[in-house]
């Protein structure tokens, strides 16, 4: 019951998390579908049916899951624990607040656990390497858009001076609004240089913004050249301390020490 609930390498249990992963799929169309003012008042009584039966089998797999590990509290607070149970609360908590049941759109979130069923897990360790690159580099990057920001500043200065109140340039805050929307080629056009020079000024930032958005993504590049690669991980859980990071072909858990579960 465990590799089956708790785990995606096995084949019970990969066919356990995607006949939940379908469930969570027709819920969140069931709400989706209950916000629907003609759709609800047409088939109110039929959604309300599918959403009690889906919330039934939701409690039963959260129990489940909470009886076949050694210890149910460190389960029931952690992340998924705590998703878990706020997608089967909901529709109970309907039958006293009026309303409550739109909450159970929160299910989206168990979605989640298709990391599990694709063996996506192996790539949260590219994931982490990512992070630990960006935070390598966090205070390179902070000076970037330390300059960014001085640069904005400036070229909004610029372009209030140029254009002024009568082309949309009423203060300088609003300049330099504008320049960040510019440099950044998001380009709301809500506000416009008019004169030749102003429209000038706004190609060159244009074109520089370019070249700035680069800049970032070499930072970390160079950052990740000179990282290591985490091994991989696989879908495996300890059914002592719970801990699904485990290295492929692991004996013990890492974490605990106990032994793992072996593979079908």
């Amino acid at each position: 019951m465990h590799q089956i609930i708790y785990e995606a390498d096995t084949p019970a249990g990969k066919i356990f998390d995607i006949i939940l992963l379908v469930l969570i799929l027709l819920s969140v169309i069931l709400v989706m579908l209950d916000s629907v003012s003609w759709i609800r008042l047409k088939h109110e009584t039929l959604l309300d049916q599918f959403e009690w039966i889906i919330t039934v089998l939701f409690s039963a797999e959260y129990i489940a899951r909470i009886i076949v590990v050694r210890k149910p509290f460190k389960y029931i607070t952690s992340f998924y624990g705590i998703i878990d149970l706020l997608s089967i609360l909901p529709k109970y908590i309907s039958l006293i607040f009026v309303g409550g049941s739109s909450l159970i759109a929160f299910r989206a979130l168990r979605l989640l656990r298709v990391f599990r069923i694709l063996k996506l897990s192996r790539y949260i360790g590219e994931s982490n390497f990512l992070m630990a690159s960006l935070w390598a580099s966090r205070a390179k990057i902070g000076v970037f858009l330390f300059t960014v920001l001085i640069l904005c500043i400036i070229f909004g200065t610029i372009m209030y001076l140029i254009e002024g109140e009568e082309n949309g340039f009423t203060n300088i805050p609003r300049a330099i609004y504008w320049c960040i929307v510019t440099l950044t080629t998001v380009g709301y056009g809500d506000i416009a240089p008019m004169t030749p020079l102003g429209r000038f000024l706004a190609s060159f930032i244009m074109i520089m913004g370019y070249g700035i958005i680069a800049v970032p993504t070499g930072i970390v590049t160079s950052e990740m050249s000179y990282r290591h690669k985490n091994p991989d991980t696989n879908t495996q859980s300890c059914q002592n301390c719970m801990n699904e990071n485990h290295v492929d072909n692991a004996i013990f858990c890492h974490e605990c020490g106990h032994e793992i579960n072996e593979k079908f």
